[in-house]
């Protein structure tokens, strides 16, 4: 069967007016999870005995499929359509989303995964001529084949656990079809896609992964918390005119650039090296000596004033050839790193790594020495803490899923990769508590965590290219350039130098040790990130190519660039 998609591409179908619209104004606070239940309560004492609302959401659903037909096969009059509806207001939505649409002339059916659907929406929906259908189709490969887009509209959030036997079987055929980008229709999901954990980004069962989703008033956790978030697509948050919780803290929080921006302050005439911030590297070893290198590569390409290696002689040597500037020797630092390239299990090293951190961690309630702590380190900090030396929130530990688990597991509590990547909210939000320290935890988003129970920090992780040796490294590098700056900052240390300096001071010296800290971390993935989309040429529609690790190093310049760009104000043009 010939489609609309495919028509169009053949004809070149002219783009409907509005069709790529935004419905609503999107919220100022959209990047702000809440929890469900904190959402129905500030909604309710408006939504109760009205139904205006809810055509509001269907419209800005409509319009959002507009567009997604549009971008899947050229045309809105002969898109074909599958509608899946379930119970209360989620089904009520795409419901009467689907009688908007079959009025702009698509071809339009709806299928239910309840014996119970909203019964207006389901009468209004039949009026404009939706077809209305139980259960899978007859053929539903053949279905899947010939769609442009499906709205999924089966659960809402106040729904848990994995989806139930009718909704799941709607699911299966389409699932099948294959990922976003490769199967042949697109998938618009209400709310949020239907079998995702709504709170805590779970995924108790299959889900069909969204291309777009729209939601309302505020995000939810699954929008930015791994696994599900990937699963949303590009998520559009739409303001109905209801209240944004105010009980209860956020579940997450999807930091603003122009926040982080400030804390990239450009040096003043009276900088000099000490004052932009010095950053001491444990890194390397006989076995691993380029990690020495990249990382830093990494802290002297994101703007520190010094880079200090201490690192076995081939690592020095080798980071020497490469970046004359870096200094082989000991001295004050406002901030180290610890571990990248090297392994617990090389005794001689490992003791290295324990010195600096036992001159790092607190003894007490004092302040320690602000340091990044990855790889190798991690497993030497269950030992330490039998000395009696805790981390605070200045010391940033940076594990993937398998160093979370095995550090979890050394400080008493067992845990596996698999279940660190089943739940990594709760794996960081432990970790965290367990340590005292601010914890990044790499992943599909980036989650960072304080151990004073603050909301999490959910960041992009960039291109998939980024998923090469020596990344991490990069990145750790690149964090204690940020936290040496900051802490340079906090210190006084910096020289006047215009306007750029004063906002860097003044973004940072108000802050609390536990926000100046995580907002730090913030700022180095985010600049690790664009470096990877910078390196690897990905953009929208672009699929990128591959890259190094050197490669992310000698972009984090520009990256610094785009996001500090962030924070200036619009240059004013005066016409003559």
């Amino acid at each position: 069967m010939t489609t609309a998609r495919n028509r169009a591409r053949a004809t070149g179908a002219a783009r409907p007016a509005g069709a790529a619209v935004a419905a609503g104004t999107p919220a100022l606070a959209a990047r702000t999870a809440y929890a469900a239940r904190a959402i129905a309560r500030a909604e309710e004492p408006l939504t109760a005995g009205t139904d205006q609302y809810m055509r509001r959401a269907a419209q800005a659903l409509a319009t959002a499929a507009l567009a997604e037909l549009w971008e899947a096969s050229g045309a809105v009059a002969e898109g074909q359509v599958l509608v899946l509806a379930g119970g209360g207001n989620n089904g009520g939505d795409a419901l009467l989303a689907a009688a908007i649409l079959a009025r702009r002339g698509a071809t339009v059916e709806a299928r239910l995964a309840t014996d119970h659907p909203h019964a207006d929406a389901l009468a209004e929906a039949r009026a404009a001529g939706v077809v209305i259908a139980d259960g899978p189709a007859a053929e539903p490969a053949a279905e899947a084949a010939r769609l442009d887009l499906v709205i999924d509209g089966l659960t809402g959030i106040g729904a848990s656990g994995p989806l139930r036997p009718r909704a799941a079987a709607l699911l299966a055929p389409l699932i099948a079809a294959g990922p976003p980008g490769e199967r042949g229709f697109r998938v618009l999901a209400v709310d949020i896609p239907s079998g995702v954990g709504v709170d805590d980004g779970a995924l108790p069962g299959p889900v069909l992964a969204a291309d777009r989703t729209v939601t309302f008033t505020c995000p939810r956790g699954a929008h930015l918390l791994p696994p599900a978030a990937p699963l949303n697509g590009r998520v559009d948050v739409v303001d109905l005119g209801l209240p944004v919780p105010t009980d209860g803290a956020p579940l997450a929080i999807a930091p603003d650039p122009a926040r982080l921006a400030p804390l990239l302050r450009v040096p003043g005439a009276t900088d000099h090296k000490y004052t932009r911030g010095v950053v001491g590297i444990h890194a390397g070893s006989d076995a691993y000596p380029g990690a020495a290198v990249l990382a830093v590569s990494g802290a002297i390409r994101a703007g520190t004033g010094m880079a200090r290696i201490l690192a076995p002689r081939r690592a020095t040597d080798l980071v020497l050839a490469s970046r004359p500037e870096a200094v082989p020797a000991p001295g004050r630092c406002q901030a180290i790193v610890v571990g990248p390239g090297t392994d617990p299990a090389d005794e001689p090293r490992a003791e290295e790594l324990r010195e600096a951190l036992r001159a790092a961690l607190r003894q007490g309630r004092d302040e320690g020495q602000w340091a990044v702590i990855d790889a190798g380190a991690l497993p030497l900090l269950p030992g330490l803490a039998a000395e009696g030396l805790a981390c605070g929130p200045e010391h940033v530990l940076t594990p993937h899923a398998g160093e979370a688990a095995a550090l979890l597991a050394g400080l008493g509590q067992p845990t596996t990769r698999e279940e660190v990547e089943a739940a990594p909210a709760s794996a960081v939000r432990g970790l965290a508590e367990e340590t005292g320290a601010t914890v990044v935890l790499k992943g599909t988003p980036v989650l960072i965590a304080r151990p004073d129970g603050a909301p999490l920090l959910s960041l992009g992780s960039g291109p998939g290219w980024l998923a090469t040796a020596g990344s991490g490294d990069v990145l750790s590098g690149a964090l204690g350039a940020v936290l040496a700056a900051v802490r340079a900052d906090r210190e006084g240390a910096r020289g006047g130098g215009g306007e750029h300096d004063e906002r860097g001071i003044g973004a940072v010296s108000g802050l609390a040790l536990g926000d100046a800290i995580a907002l730090a971390a913030a700022v180095a993935v985010r600049l690790h990130a664009d470096a990877g989309r910078l390196a690897s040429g990905e953009a929208r529609g672009k699929e990128g190519h591959p890259i190094a690790a050197m490669d992310v190093a000698e972009h984090l310049p520009q990256a610094r660039q785009r996001l500090r760009a962030r924070a200036l104000p619009t240059p004013r043009t005066t016409k003559k």
